[in-house]
């Protein structure tokens, strides 16, 4: 075997051969690598194409389904703003109200505090009256008969004293004492009363006796045995009796016309004692 440093192949025709077959091996080499090569190229094209066709679906169904999201985000958000809208008008509507009602309130207010300010005006103006009408009432009752004074102790005893700080009674109470005082009183006025009693004589002794009493004005009295009599009036230092034994026939014959309702036989009085009786009337 010859190598290259023989003279025969370094010879041109050599040469020139040995690059023709150099270049026809390669083109061989070629021709038989370029379909595999190109098969390869081809598929690998079309696995890259299919890849990208899967992802350009894949992103068109994840646009799709964002642009679903988001005009169903959008609609529910559009939900919650209405909602929100409505709530804030039904705030509106109710802080409205609730400022109209603070305002009726405040005049209502100002209204019972202006009535509360008269009412105490009225009840103070009233307690005047009720002192005086107590102090008037208790000025009175001394100048009453006995028996009436007996029947109106319950309440003239409730009377507060002109110097008393703390009183318990309300002035409606107070008022209501003394109406019913002089309730008792006028209807006693009204009346003819027939009353027993144990009264004091001239002599200092005391003698069961009949008395009758017309209204609060005037009464008369009379002994068992008809001897002694007297008349009692009102006065300045109070109810007043005076004996006066010269009018017993006709203060027993009065009670005797009271016992029996023989009230024609009034008009056979004597003369001087029905002038009496009617001067002190």
């Amino acid at each position: 075997m010859r190598n290259g440093t023989d003279p025969v192949w370094r010879s041109p025709l050599i040469m020139r051969l040995h690059s023709v077959m150099l270049l026809l091996g390669m083109g061989m080499l070629l021709l038989t690598a370029g379909p595999a090569m190109a098969e390869q190229e081809t598929r690998e094209s079309i696995e890259t194409t299919r890849a990208s066709l899967e992802k350009w679906v894949e992103t068109r169904k994840l646009i799709s389904q964002e642009r679903k999201d988001l005009a169903m985000g959008r609609e529910v958000m559009n939900e919650r703003l209405e909602l929100v809208r409505r709530e804030i008008e039904g705030l509106r509507e109710k802080i409205a109200e609730a400022n109209k009602s603070i305002t009726d309130a405040d005049k209502r207010r100002a209204e019972l505090v202006d009535q509360n300010d008269q009412l105490k005006a009225t009840s103070v103006e009233l307690l005047g009256h009720v002192v005086k009408l107590e102090a008037r009432t208790l000025a009175i009752l001394p100048k009453l008969p006995e028996p009436i004074r007996e029947r109106v102790k319950p309440l003239s005893q409730r009377i507060p004293a002109a110097d008393a700080k703390d009183v318990k009674m309300s002035t409606g109470e107070r008022f209501a004492n003394v109406v019913g005082i002089l309730n008792e009183v006028n209807k006693f006025n009204r009346e003819i009363t027939l009353t027993s009693e144990v009264r004091p004589m001239a002599d200092g002794s005391t003698s069961e006796v009949a008395a009758v009493y017309l209204g609060v004005g005037q009464g008369y009295y009379v002994s068992a045995n008809g001897s002694l009599a007297g008349y009692g009036r009102p006065s300045e230092s109070g109810w007043t009796w005076t004996a006066d034994n010269s009018i017993a026939p006709q203060v027993s014959q009065l009670m005797a016309i009271m016992k029996t309702n023989r009230w024609r036989r009034l008009s056979n009085f004597p003369l001087k004692f029905r002038n009496q009786v009617s001067e002190e009337t």
